[in-house]
């Protein structure tokens, strides 16, 4: 069975960088991803898809990516659930990111243009 989850779209705030108590680094995000559309009149609309990434993954996304800036994401589908204050059942979706890649030129998400002879 394969659980693999491929998204390409924007971030829609600035990452979330925190530590556990253990200390180490979880990040999390949300990334807008537009959705197919069919007919001329149709508007464009988006899933919006929350994604947690952990450790070296958690410090990499937080130093180099900001609202707005393109990203793809590979990783796991994750449903979890937990009792709220009141008492409620609640559930999550979501991606469990183990890749996460710039889109588009560099210079768009702030990252270091790549070194190499002219």
């Amino acid at each position: 069975m394969i659980n693999r989850v491929v998204l390409v779209g924007r971030l829609t705030r600035e990452i979330n960088l925190r530590k556990t108590g253990t200390g180490t680094s979880v990040a999390s995000f949300t990334v807008a991803c537009n959705r197919r559309f069919s007919g001329q009149n149709q508007d464009q609309s988006a899933d919006f898809i929350n994604c947690v990434a952990w450790r070296q993954q958690a410090e990499f996304v937080s130093r180099y990516f900001k609202k707005g800036n393109p990203i793809l994401i590979c990783g796991q589908l994750q449903t979890r659930s937990w009792n709220d204050n009141q008492g409620q059942k609640r559930y999550a979706t979501e991606v469990i990111a183990d890749e996460i890649t710039f889109v588009g030129p560099a210079s768009a998400n702030g990252a270091p243009a790549p070194q190499g002879s002219s």
